[in-house]
């Protein structure tokens, strides 16, 4: 796969919407049966209006903004943002302490940093595989919310799933996160994404759940994902997904850009479903 330019790493295997090429571009259709000139694609010039118009659109903002703090005197105070529902709020309180960084540092100044999160009372933590693919098998560190550290064992990796399981000592007393119920999430509803983007632990993003069993391709396999518009950044990869009771309903794994621009709030989770069953093999072969 040709090498892609984007948001930094780590942040998950590339997304390449069936409507771009290996370069993020708008496909362009063969010759037309006349042998004309060939068209885009209706779905990849669409994609390409939309980061149009979001530019737009903060571009009149901010021109805006200028151009009446100098010829105009100051308007009554802006309206306050719409207040935070309420669950939401409990939610990121019940999750945040279940969530960790994951630090792995490999041979050859590799490292990759990422999140994760507890799964049960033996101090067992999923994240992403593809975390400690980029530290090139390296000793694995987690650091909990209240800032210690402690060094990881890997009980198991699945590269196709994207997930892998880490443990840390008894001591570490992380609090399981609870997980949603199989065909319990619904579009519309909403989310929290929870991790450390950018090395910032404990960051909570809200969104919503914008599409089920959305096919998607991660690296070289398709995977079929939880899509949702909450911020995902790098870093957040292996970190919970979770509904506004708190309970998990996908990890957060990569994004979509176009032409390598930043989140376009597109971002992919893998189902619980999928992780728990994933989860449970791995520990139960690994212990």
């Amino acid at each position: 796969m040709a090498v892609q330019t984007g948001l930094g790493e780590p942040r998950g295997p590339w997304f390449i919407s069936p409507e771009l090429d290996l370069h993020g571009r708008p496909r362009w259709d063969g010759a037309g049966p006349d042998g004309g000139p060939a068209r885009r694609r209706p779905g990849g010039l669409a994609l390409a209006a939309l980061a149009v118009v979001a530019l737009s659109t903060v571009s009149g903002a901010v021109a805006g903004g200028v151009v009446a703090g100098r010829d105009t005197a100051p308007g009554p105070a802006a309206a306050s943002a719409a207040p935070v529902p309420a669950e939401l709020v409990t939610a990121a309180g019940k999750t945040v302490p279940g969530v960790v960084s994951v630090l792995v540092g490999g041979a050859g100044g590799a490292s990759a940093t990422g999140s994760g999160f507890a799964v049960d009372d033996q101090q067992h933590i999923i994240t992403n595989d593809h975390i400690l693919a980029k530290g090139r098998g390296g000793s694995v560190t987690v650091e909990l919310p209240d800032g210690r550290r402690f060094a990881a064992e890997v009980v198991g990796r699945e590269p196709r799933s994207d997930l892998a399981v880490l443990r840390v000592p008894p001591s570490a007393g992380l609090a399981a996160l609870p997980l949603a119920k199989p065909g319990a999430t619904r579009v519309g509803e909403p989310v929290l994404a929870v991790g450390s983007p950018l090395g910032l632990p404990g960051t909570v993003t809200a969104g919503i759940v914008s599409a089920l069993d959305r096919q998607v391709r991660l690296g070289d396999n398709r995977h079929t994902a939880v899509q949702t518009d909450a911020s995902i950044n790098p870093g957040n990869s292996g970190g919970p997904l979770v509904n506004a009771r708190g309970e998990v309903v996908g990890v957060n794994t990569a994004i979509a850009t176009i032409d390598g621009n930043g989140s376009i709030g597109i971002g992919f989770a893998i189902p619980i479903e999928q992780v728990q069953q994933t989860a449970d093999t791995i520990i139960g072969k690994g212990g």
